[in-house]
């Protein structure tokens, strides 16, 4: 089938991939020239482990290409993917569909004949109602269906989130969209991947609700993280005990700083406000939002509280900015805030991250960043693990020990082992374990 994804950035490009190595003729569409001309010579706008193979590979083969130009794709696609961002609107927190209705637009202007317009970025729910109204104000004669098709992509893990989804939600009641969906996803079909037909509007709650569930047991384990800190017990054994509840699971039930990134924040918030707006407030919701970003300010006093409640004139070495490992992706990622709170106090801060010191340099003011982590650690009264990169988990403990001014470690994901860290004769700090 012929596919074009409108937008190029993270949901559209790992899925206008994936799409062509299912064996689809895929194009990418951006209005961003510089973001084009970098996916034609081979560089990935963002980090995401195996990427850049695939999309050489399919760009090689001729199922994959990049333009800024829609006109020819739409003209011949079966379907065509909007994929472009949704980002919290300043002021009341919904989400901004800017570039949702003017793809919209653009669509409604090219398309020619039976055209499946597929909403694959988050949107709240309503929103593919509004598509289809400006479709039909633009081309009252055209010929078109309008279907909801949440992604479910884990940054880090999005091309095995694509291929071997746990599900795939599609909302339409329109049959011809449903056959031009089964054949775009027919090859999962080996792995008997669910496919769930649903209303429009069903679906799109589908996307906000699961996330904002996925949040809330974050914040929940957080919370109980806090508890077991003051009755001394090991939040790590107490996700264990109720992970097995398989009514419960273990996913997401590790404690840390907080949650952040593209989808948890932003979503949660639009969940929020959709809710209040139709008279059904969700206040679980607003109450982790709230809890959360209490959270990653509580993490600097954390750090304060280490060092004896005063960093003035010290230098504290941070490992890990990103707000989860395998990813660039520096949006509302625990460091912004944690960072800016202990410069505030007089901290010197140096830190270093494997994939997004590009993206947080822009971010973070009064920071020297580090090519390594032992050359992050050298000299340090402290270190504060604040992502759980893998180059992390094994690291030369007398090496580390031998860089740091003072042997103290907050750690912020819970990486290491008390036990072993005290033997070692490290002053260490982590989350609800005694």
């Amino acid at each position: 089938m012929r596919v074009t994804m409108i937008g190029a950035g993270y949901v559209g490009l790992v899925s206008g991939a994936c799409f062509a190595d299912f064996g689809h003729d895929v194009t990418c569409v951006d209005k961003d020239e510089d973001k084009i001309a970098k996916l034609r010579r081979g560089e990935m706008p963002i980090y995401e482990p195996g990427l850049d193979d695939l999309v050489a590979q399919n760009v090689r083969e001729g199922r994959l290409a990049f333009t800024t130009e829609a006109a020819d794709s739409i003209h011949a696609s079966d379907a065509v993917f909007i994929g472009v961002g949704t980002p919290s609107r300043r002021g009341d927190g919904h989400a901004d569909l800017t570039y949702v209705y003017a793809a919209a637009e653009e669509i409604a202007d090219l398309m020619q004949d039976y055209t499946v317009i597929v909403t694959k970025s988050t949107v709240p729910v309503g929103t593919g109602d509004e598509v289809e109204a400006i479709v039909k104000k633009r081309r009252p004669d055209a010929d078109f269906a309008v279907v909801s098709n949440p992604e479910f992509l884990r940054e880090g893990a999005a091309i095995s989130d694509f291929k071997r989804p746990d599900r795939i939600v599609v909302g339409t009641d329109d049959e011809r969209a449903r056959d031009v969906m089964r054949e775009l996803y027919r090859p999962l079909y080996l792995n008997e991947t669910p496919l769930l037909f649903t209303s429009r509007r069903t679906s799109e709650l589908i996307k906000y609700a699961g996330n904002a569930f996925l949040a809330m047991k974050i914040t929940f384990i957080n919370e109980i993280a806090d508890l077991c800190e003051k009755v001394g017990a090991d939040v790590q054994q107490v996700a264990r005990g109720i992970g097995l509840d398989n009514r419960i699971g273990a996913k997401f039930l590790n404690a840390g700083p907080g949650y952040g990134g593209s989808c948890f924040p932003k979503d949660t918030l639009a969940l929020v406000r959709t809710a209040q707006e139709a008279g059904a407030p969700i206040q679980l919701v607003e109450t982790t939002v709230a809890v959360n970003k209490a959270r990653k300010k509580k993490m600097a006093e954390k750090v304060l509280h280490a060092l004896g409640g005063d960093v003035a004139g010290k230098t504290i070495a941070i490992l890990g900015l990103a707000f989860k490992p395998n990813t660039d992706d520096m949006r509302d990622a625990p460091a912004l805030d944690i960072i800016p709170a202990l410069i505030a106090h007089g901290a010197s801060v140096r830190a270093f991250d494997p994939e997004s010191m590009k993206e947080a340099r822009a971010l973070l003011d009064g920071v020297t960043f580090a090519e390594g982590p032992y050359q992050c650690l050298e000299g340090a009264d402290a270190v504060v693990f604040i992502t759980e990169w893998d180059q992390f988990r094994a690291l030369d403990l007398t090496r580390v020990k031998a860089a740091l001014k003072s042997p103290t470690i907050i750690d912020l994901r819970n990486i290491y082992k008390p036990a072993e860290m005290r033997a070692r004769g490290f002053s260490y700090w982590s989350i609800g374990r005694p």
